[in-house]
C-alpha cells in the first residue's frame, strides 16, 4: 500500500463579516487534506484557530510529518498518537475516513456502526454587534427555529432584550466565548433565563471557570473552549450540563465518536458545533448531529458561496451530505 498526501490552504469569502468576542474576520481560512490511493481520494477539511496557538502554516507543518507514515498505511487509529488533537488531526482523519468509504463503498455510517443521520436543524449564528443591530438581524431570521447569538460581555442583557423581542418565538442558544467575569455569569444568568434563552456557551475563560460548579445554573452552560477531547471531561463534568464536540478541537470524527460515548457517561448533553468553513468541514460533524440536543453547523450558511456538491440547506434544516462530497 502506498498513499500520497496532498495539502493545500484556502480562503472563503464570508458574507459581510463574522464578529465574536475576539474579533471579527472576513474570510473562512481553511486547509484541505487529500489522501489518495489506487485511483481513489478522500478529502478532510480543518478550520485552524489561533485561539488554539494555530495558524494554516503551524497546521500544514504538523500534517507534513505525518505524511510518511500516512503514505505507508497509517490507520485511523494510528494518527491518535501521531498527531495531539487538532485542526491539522482532524483534516488527515477525515479524508482517512472519506477514503475508507470510497474504497469500500460503505457508507460512514456503516463503517462506524452508527445510524445514519438524517435532516438536521441547525443553529443559524447572529455575530456580535450592538443590541439595536443584533435585534435587527434577529428580526430578519425570526422565521429560523434556533437563533445562536454571539456575545461580549457588557450590553449582553440589552442584547438578548432587544433580540427576544425582535423574536419572539424563536429559540435562543448563546455563546460568549470566554467574555464574561464570574460577577457577570451571577448578574446576567437570571436575565437570560427570563428571555427564555435554553443554553450558554463557554461564559469565562477555560481553566477559570470553576466557579460554574458553585452557582444555580438558571441557563444550563456548555464546554466549549473548555472541552476538546476526552482527556477534558473529569474537569468539565462538575463545572457545565453540555459539551460542544467541534471536530477541529477532537482531532477529528474518530475522537468525536469516542467523546459522544465518554460525554453522556458522565451524564453530560451533546452539542456538536463547527469553526467557520465549508460543507466539506461540515459534513463528518453531521455524522454526530444524532447524538446530539443542538446542532450549530450553519457554517456554509455564513460564506458567500460554498464548494460544489456542498450540503443543501431548506432554510435552517440540513440535509445529509452527498457522496460527492465526503463519505
Amino acid at each position: 500500500m502506498l498513499r500520497t498526501l496532498n495539502v493545500k490552504q484556502e480562503s472563503w469569502p464570508i458574507r459581510g463579516s463574522f464578529r465574536i468576542s475576539r474579533g471579527a474576520k472576513t474570510t473562512a481560512d481553511v486547509v484541505v487534506v487529500e489522501i489518495n490511493e489506487n485511483g481513489k481520494t478522500g478529502r478532510g477539511e480543518c478550520v485552524p484557530y489561533r485561539r488554539y496557538g494555530e495558524t494554516p502554516s503551524t497546521v500544514l507543518g504538523q500534517i507534513t510529518t505525518a505524511r510518511d507514515a500516512i503514505a505507508h498505511g497509517a490507520s485511523r487509529v494510528d494518527l491518535l498518537s501521531l498527531l495531539p488533537s487538532g485542526a491539522a488531526r482532524n483534516a488527515i482523519d477525515c479524508a482517512l475516513w472519506d477514503l475508507e468509504a470510497k474504497k469500500t463503498g460503505r457508507s460512514i455510517a456503516d463503517l462506524a456502526d452508527i445510524p445514519k443521520p438524517g435532516p438536521l436543524i441547525t443553529a443559524y449564528t447572529l455575530s456580535l454587534d450592538t443590541p439595536e443591530k443584533m435585534a435587527e438581524a434577529a428580526k430578519a431570521n425570526a422565521d429560523r427555529p434556533l437563533l445562536k447569538l454571539k456575545f461580549g460581555g457588557d450590553e449582553d442583557v440589552e442584547r438578548v432584550r432587544a433580540i427576544r423581542a425582535a423574536a419572539p418565538k424563536t429559540r435562543l442558544i448563546v455563546d460568549a466565548n470566554e467574555a464574561w467575569s464570574e460577577q457577570m455569569v451571577q448578574e446576567f444568568l437570571p436575565h437570560m433565563a427570563d428571555a427564555g434563552v435554553e443554553m450558554i456557551e463557554q461564559p469565562l475563560p477555560a481553566g477559570e471557570d470553576s466557579i460554574l460548579s458553585e452557582i444555580d445554573r438558571l441557563v444550563p452552560i456548555c464546554a466549549d473552549e473548555s472541552c476538546h477531547d476526552t482527556a477534558s471531561l473529569d474537569h468539565v463534568a462538575s463545572n457545565y450540563d453540555f459539551i460542544n464536540i467541534k471536530l477541529d478541537k477532537t482531532g477529528g470524527l474518530t475522537e468525536a465518536l469516542q467523546l459522544v460515548e465518554a460525554g453522556r457517561e458522565f451524564g453530560l448533553g451533546i452539542m456538536v458545533g463547527c469553526m467557520l468553513g465549508t460543507s466539506l468541514g461540515m459534513a463528518p460533524a453531521t455524522y454526530i448531529g444524532g447524538f446530539a440536543r443542538y446542532v450549530d453547523l450553519d457554517g456554509p450558511l455564513l460564506l458567500d458561496k460554498d464548494r460544489p456538491n456542498g450540503i443543501e440547506f431548506d432554510g435552517s434544516v440540513m440535509h445529509p451530505p452527498s457522496p460527492d462530497l465526503w463519505g
